[in-house]
């Protein structure tokens, strides 16, 4: 009898502890709604290298919640209190009521150790060094007014920021928010943690959303904002630029960063840093492991514990809505000033620059500058714009860090 009660605890144990028990509607609903995401990944390819692993991070603490628990400490009797062989207690002892106990720490989750580098700033920096070491500058270098066009495309994050402050959000909030409509996850992801870590999980979700979207956000769009005859412009061709350009050009800007805007520093730098990997040409080892191996365990990493931070109690609420429709007004607006902006440019030039490639001024690189190259194509076949619309969007890459860095100045993040 006594083995058949014990199996029996064992049993309602077991069914105690399990997700039948502990789990409530809402976590199902985010199981749900990681499933959606893992659709939308695998089936419809929408940024999978991204969209996969933090899906399938929501899936996991909403399945097992305390993947994600914090380290702490328990308090046990010391009478209670198995010593080691040497007979010594490793760990502070309290006295409580009248009875000493020992404090003794309990593990963290798997997925609460490695979002740490998510909280410490550190991952986002390392994909922008793969990024810089995949990058090609050259069209910027060769097109300096391509930097206009980027930095009009950032007009949707300070429109966002004000609509997010009037929708009752802190400025901190709001700057987080409002850098979503960079379409620029990892930029995202790191003011985020600087100035919003709470909501980090919603951030994060709507961000890569819109960045998968793109190829059907921006279309509509840019057609309603110019003319047929405006979106067949033919550009000239780029002018080659010299190996020592590309040298001094990651150079110069992270020395012109730095001193100005030190906050925006972690992020252009190591962006320079790839990119200088890149074109000095005597590095190829570390080109190659930053761009690949480095890069992608980074990925893997954040993406999986930046999900983990979705947990029900986080996610479901009306600021994830507010955000979600704010990440939206951001997006397109960063899209139409990018190509009014173009537009204003093609007119001064008299007809030598195509409108289309402002609304590659959004950092999704280099998907932004590939649906310039499709519209463009759609208005006449033998136009190729991608290598045009590729200085906007590096650019806007930089616009975007210098933008998160002003939010961090302004608010007093260090």
């Amino acid at each position: 009898m006594e083995i058949l009660q014990g199996f029996v605890d064992a049993v309602v144990g077991i069914f105690n502890s399990s997700g039948l028990t502990t789990l409530n509607w809402q976590n199902y609903v985010m199981i749900g709604i990681s499933i959606v995401l893992l659709y939308l990944a695998i089936k419809k390819q929408y940024e999978p290298l991204l969209l996969l692993p933090i899906a399938f991070g929501m899936l996991l603490v909403n399945l097992y919640p305390s993947i994600m628990s914090a380290p702490s400490t328990e308090m046990i009797p010391l009478a209670d209190y198995v010593k080691d062989h040497t007979g010594a207690i490793q760990y502070p002892i309290t006295e409580l009521n009248g009875a000493e106990y020992v404090n003794y720490p309990t593990y963290g989750g798997l997925l609460w150790y490695l979002y740490q580098g998510v909280k410490l700033g550190i991952y986002p920096p390392l994909i922008f060094l793969g990024i810089g070491c995949m990058t090609d500058f050259g069209p910027l270098i060769s097109n300096p007014k391509s930097l206009i066009l980027g930095a009009a495309a950032q007009i949707g994050i300070f429109v966002t920021f004000t609509g997010a402050i009037f929708l009752g959000f802190t400025a901190a909030e709001a700057g987080a928010i409002g850098i979503i409509g960079g379409a620029d996850g990892p930029t995202a992801i790191f003011v985020t943690t600087k100035l919003a870590p709470h909501l980090l999980g919603s951030i994060a979700i709507a961000a890569y959303s819109y960045m998968a979207l793109v190829p059907i956000i921006q279309p509509p769009i840019m057609k309603a904002l110019t003319t047929k005859k405006e979106r067949a412009v033919v550009m000239e061709q780029l002018r080659p630029v010299s190996k020592l350009e590309k040298i001094m050009f990651p150079v110069i800007v992270v020395i012109i960063i730095a001193i100005f805007l030190p906050d925006a520093a972690p992020l252009v730098g190591m962006l320079m840093l790839g990119n200088l990997f890149r074109e000095s040409g005597v590095v190829k080892q570390l080109t190659e492991t930053a761009s690949n191996a480095l890069m992608y365990i980074v990925v893997i990493i954040l993406g999986t514990s930046v999900g983990a931070t979705t947990s029900a109690e986080a996610f479901l609420n009306l600021d994830t809505l507010k955000i979600v429709a704010l990440g939206l007004i951001a997006f397109c607006f960063g899209t139409a000033a990018g190509v009014v902006f173009g537009k204003i440019m093609c007119k001064a030039t008299h007809g030598k620059v195509n409108p289309l490639i402002g609304s590659a001024g959004v950092s999704a690189v280099p998907m932004a500058a590939r649906v310039s190259q499709k519209v463009g194509s759609e208005a006449d076949p033998s136009n190729f714009l991608l290598m045009h619309a590729m200085g906007p969007n590096v650019a806007g890459v930089i616009g975007t860090a210098v933008a998160a860095g002003t939010f961090m100045a302004m608010f007093g993040v260090m």
